[in-house]
C-alpha cells in the first residue's frame, strides 16, 4: 500500500471519531443560540453540561424484560427525567455509544480477519450487557429493539431492525478502510442488520462508493456529486454555499437524525469543506441537531479526502480512547 493510500485510510478511520467527540457535548441541541450560550464556538473537545435545554430523554422509555435486555443498568434512573444530557458522564474527547461500538467492530474484524456478523454480535451483546463499559446515558432505538427481541428469546441473528436514522452509517468508514473492495458486501450485511431501511441502505451504498473512490485518489467534491445525485445536486450545493450554514441546516435541510435530510446535510457540509477538515467538523457541531451521527459521515468523508496527516494534532491526541489502526 502506498503512503498516500495509507494516509487516506487512516484519515477515513480517525475522522468520524474526531467529529463525534467534538460534537458530543452539543449533541441534539436544536436551539443553536443555546448551544452557543452553553459552549461558545466548539473548536476543542469539551465535557457535556447538565441541564441540556433540548433534551427529550424525559420522553424516552425502555423497560428491560429481564437481565438479557438490561442495557440501561446504572443509567436507567436518569431516563424519564427532564434536562438530562444524553452523554452526561462522558469525558471531553470521549466518543458516544455508536462510535464505541465501531471499536467493537474493529476488534471483531481484527480477530476474524474480515467481517463476521456472528462474531460481532457476540461482542456487541457482551459489551452492552457489561456494567460500566460505555458510561453513555442514551442508547438509540435500534439497540433497544435488538435487546427487547433478545430478551424474548429471539436468536441474535434475527434481532435486527428497520431504523431510519443516520447513526447506522457510523461503521461504514472503518469497513471501507479495513476491507477495501470487500467492504461493499460487509456494509450491506452490517447496515442491513442494524437499520435495514431502504433509504439508509441506499445512503450506505452511496457512502461506500464515494469512500472507495477516494481511496483511488478521486476528488471528494466530484465524487459526492457523481455518486450522491439522488441525494444532492450541483445546483443546490452551489446555491446553498452562498448562505450561512445555520440557514442551510435548519431551513433547507433539517438538523435532525432522519436519513432523508441528515444524509444530504452531511454530503453538503462535506462538499463545502472538502479541503478543510477542522472547518467541516466545527461547522457540523455548530449547526446542532444530530451532529454526532451526521458528523461521523462528514468526518469519514473529509478525513479520507485530506488524509490523517492533515488532521489537527490536538484532535488526535485529545481523543479519550485510541483510534483503531489500519492493519
Amino acid at each position: 500500500m502506498n503512503s498516500i493510500l495509507e494516509d487516506r485510510c487512516a484519515g477515513m478511520i480517525a475522522g468520524p471519531f474526531i467529529a463525534d467527540a467534538l460534537a458530543m457535548p452539543a449533541h441534539w441541541y436544536y436551539d443553536r443560540s443555546a448551544l452557543r450560550r452553553d459552549y461558545g464556538e466548539v473548536r476543542d473537545y469539551l465535557a457535556p453540561k447538565n441541564p441540556h435545554p433540548d433534551s427529550i430523554l424525559h420522553r424516552s422509555s425502555y423497560t428491560a424484560l429481564n437481565e438479557r435486555g438490561d442495557i440501561l443498568r446504572e443509567q436507567a434512573l436518569f431516563w424519564g427525567r427532564p434536562g438530562i444530557h444524553y452523554h452526561q458522564f462522558l469525558h471531553a474527547g470521549e466518543n458516544t455509544l455508536n462510535l464505541q461500538l465501531v471499536r467493537v467492530l474493529d476488534e471483531s474484524l481484527t480477530a476474524r480477519g474480515g467481517y463476521d456478523l456472528d462474531d460481532y454480535l457476540a461482542r456487541y451483546i457482551d459489551f452492552m450487557l457489561t456494567p460500566d463499559r460505555h458510561r453513555d446515558t442514551y442508547v438509540e432505538e435500534f439497540h433497544r429493539h435488538f435487546f427487547t427481541q433478545l430478551s424474548r428469546g429471539v436468536k441474535p441473528q434475527r434481532c435486527g431492525s428497520v431504523d431510519v436514522h443516520i447513526g447506522g452509517l457510523a461503521p461504514v468508514g472503518l469497513l471501507c478502510a479495513r476491507l477495501g473492495n470487500d467492504a461493499t458486501e460487509a456494509v450491506r450485511q452490517h447496515v442491513g442488520f442494524t437499520h435495514g431501511d431502504e433509504d439508509v441502505m441506499d445512503a450506505a451504498k452511496v457512502l461506500t462508493r464515494i469512500l472507495l473512490a477516494l481511496l483511488l485518489g478521486e476528488p471528494l467534491r466530484e465524487m459526492i456529486l457523481q455518486h450522491g445525485k439522488r441525494w444532492i445536486s450541483e445546483r443546490k450545493v452551489e446555491l446553498w454555499s452562498r448562505e450561512p450554514d445555520l440557514r442551510v441546516i435548519g431551513h433547507h435541510l433539517s438538523p435532525a437524525c432522519y436519513i432523508r435530510e441528515s444524509f444530504p446535510a452531511a454530503l453538503y457540509l462535506a462538499w463545502k469543506y472538502a479541503d478543510d477538515f477542522e472547518s467541516a467538523v466545527v461547522a457540523n457541531t455548530m449547526v446542532g441537531g444530530d451532529n454526532c451521527h451526521r458528523g461521523t459521515v462528514i468526518g469519514t468523508l473529509v478525513g479520507a479526502a485530506v488524509g490523517a496527516s492533515q488532521l489537527p494534532a490536538r484532535f488526535l491526541s485529545g481523543l479519550h480512547c485510541q483510534v483503531p489502526q489500519k492493519v
